[in-house]
């Protein structure tokens, strides 16, 4: 089985849930970590669990939201944390230079915020960055041995890689892999299966040969076998390990 550890089904109205959820499956993907993150997103994401009882989901602010944020939305959050089981990450968050510079010292509070509450409540994070990369592994090593979790989409150099597991993150892989303009398969085909998870991060960023249509966590096994192929093992131990470091990562009861 395969698990999907970051999808957004928030952000794509058209999708049928139900359909959604029973592609996956019939894909052998089996597990689904939903990521709501943004001051909308995350209250729909409690109903969402109250709605599909196999799912699990991240909740947490995205730094592209670092000027509306407040102390009290911070505070709803540190109180829904703990209201279910299936809420198994705190995410994504943390820095994205691309679009925004001026409002760094927001998005650096926003994140650290976000990070102790992960202290506070021993959860995994979800990290998103975006030109940012020195930062946020600056930032991070702070929290060395305290915070745990996945540099979500990584897109990083080698080097970079190795810096993040050391510190005890694995990295997000996902349908960029699958580019035929993508150097990631550098940094897969070193580093160790072990510090790998799998994710589509739907509906965005769909693997080849399906570039340009809505991803779904169905299309995980393309993703699988092009790790199964970069590293020449076959796609069943990428399918066992990856799942095996998920349920570590995030704890997952399945």
């Amino acid at each position: 089985m395969f698990i999907d550890t970051h999808c957004h089904i928030d952000m794509s109205k058209e999708i049928d849930v139900n359909q959604y959820i029973q592609n996956a499956y019939l894909a052998n993907v089996k597990g689904l970590i939903f990521s709501f993150c943004n001051q909308d997103c995350y209250r729909a994401g409690i109903k969402f669990l109250e709605k599909y009882s196999d799912v699990f989901v991240s909740l947490g602010f995205h730094p592209e939201d670092a000027d509306i944020i407040t102390d009290k939305d911070l505070e709803c959050l540190d109180e829904v944390l703990v209201s279910s089981s299936r809420i198994v990450a705190i995410g994504e968050i943390g820095l994205d230079y691309y679009w925004r510079k001026d409002n760094k010292e927001k998005q650096r509070d926003l994140f650290q915020k976000q990070l102790d509450l992960a202290v506070k409540y021993q959860m995994p994070v979800v990290i998103h960055c975006r030109d940012a990369i020195q930062e946020l592994y600056d930032i991070l090593s702070q929290y060395k041995g305290k915070v745990k979790g996945v540099i979500h989409c990584f897109s990083g150099s080698y080097e970079m890689a190795l810096r993040f597991i050391e510190l005890g993150f694995v990295l997000g892989i996902g349908g960029v892999l699958t580019f035929k303009n993508s150097k990631l398969y550098q940094v897969v085909e070193k580093i160790p299966l072990s510090s790998i998870v799998l994710e589509t991060d739907s509906p965005y960023l769909t693997p080849e040969p399906h570039r340009g249509e809505t991803n779904e966590s169905k299309y995980i096994p393309l993703i699988a076998a092009k790790i199964a192929q970069i590293k020449c093992i076959d796609v069943s131990e990428v399918a066992q390990t990856t799942t095996d470091n998920a349920r570590r990562v995030f704890d997952l009861p399945i």
